[in-house]
């Protein structure tokens, strides 16, 4: 997920276990540890350390650190996504040639992704005219191809920088039926017939998950879509894997997440999974639920 943030090694760890959540075998594994090791060597590895290579952060030991680190992570993530991320970003999500073979695999995930959020919308034919809310953005990925489709739009995302993209590529596109703003996804207010957010659930820690999943669907009056990097140990292996290689620069945290948390904190909230998808290339992997309420 996200997943979609640091362009090069974020999603190391999940490339080599890309289109289904079945445990690998022993043999499988050890290819995927000596794969890993390769690609480190050639690829920067930041994305799996939390700060930068001079600094190890120990694990949160009460609950003021716990929600001092949960503030760290929006911090981190709006500075980085208004500077070097949103460089970085910007490319993977357009159609520029200035992208490695990791980065535009990376793009070819996310396109996934939203390619199968659109197909069911579309298969449901009832998206024109019906409101929509985009939590975390991007640069409209998601947001410009509803409009099109004949949603009203209300988009966001805590980075100005990305949220101001956005809006310049649907205003270059004659689209008058969205709006942009930039805000925190915890500040979003109003209701909406379907809520969305993809591939921004990698930056919130796991105790923040079920509360923000809770207000995502606090926001939708018929049902909520929502994408994040699963929790398995295959993944969170890989994952503690590559932080024993911190890169030289700071990056923002990345964070997998329990299906069984996301799903019960939707079942808690009164909404059912109804469509469920799982995208996996070879540097990107995303579990996709739609949920409607019941």
């Amino acid at each position: 997920l996200h997943l979609r943030r640091q362009p090069q090694t974020q999603h190391l760890f999940t490339f080599l276990w890309s289109t289904t959540t079945t445990p690998p075998t022993m043999k499988s594994f050890s290819t995927t540890v000596l794969a890993l090791v390769a690609t480190i060597a050639v690829v920067p590895t930041s994305a799996f350390a939390p700060v930068s290579s001079n600094t190890r952060v120990a694990a949160p030991s009460s609950t003021t650190t716990s929600l001092a680190s949960a503030v760290d992570d929006k911090t981190e993530v709006r500075e980085y996504f208004n500077n070097e991320g949103f460089n970085r970003w910007n490319k993977i999500y357009s159609e520029s040639d200035e992208v490695n073979s990791v980065q535009l695999d990376i793009r070819n995930g996310h396109d996934q992704t939203i390619q199968k959020i659109l197909n069911w919308i579309n298969d449901d034919g009832d998206i024109k005219g019906k409101t929509v809310c985009d939590c975390g953005c991007g640069v409209g990925s998601l947001a410009i191809p509803l409009a099109q489709m004949g949603a009203e739009i209300s988009a966001s995302d805590i980075s100005d920088a990305m949220a101001t993209e956005a809006a310049a590529r649907a205003k270059a596109m004659g689209i008058e039926n969205a709006k942009f703003y930039t805000s925190d996804l915890e500040s979003v207010t109003g209701k909406y017939n379907t809520v969305t957010c993809v591939d921004v659930a990698i930056h919130y820690p796991t105790e923040k998950m079920a509360e923000m999943v809770g207000h995502l669907c606090s926001l939708a009056d018929e049902r909520v879509l929502i994408s994040f990097a699963p929790k398995t140990w295959y993944y969170d292996l890989l994952k503690k894997f590559g932080e024993l290689f911190p890169g030289p620069s700071k990056t923002t945290r990345a964070y997998l997440h329990e299906e069984s948390v996301v799903r019960e904190a939707l079942k808690k909230a009164g909404f059912e999974v109804a469509r469920e998808e799982m995208t996996g290339t070879n540097f990107y992997f995303s579990r996709l639920l739609e949920a409607k309420r019941v």
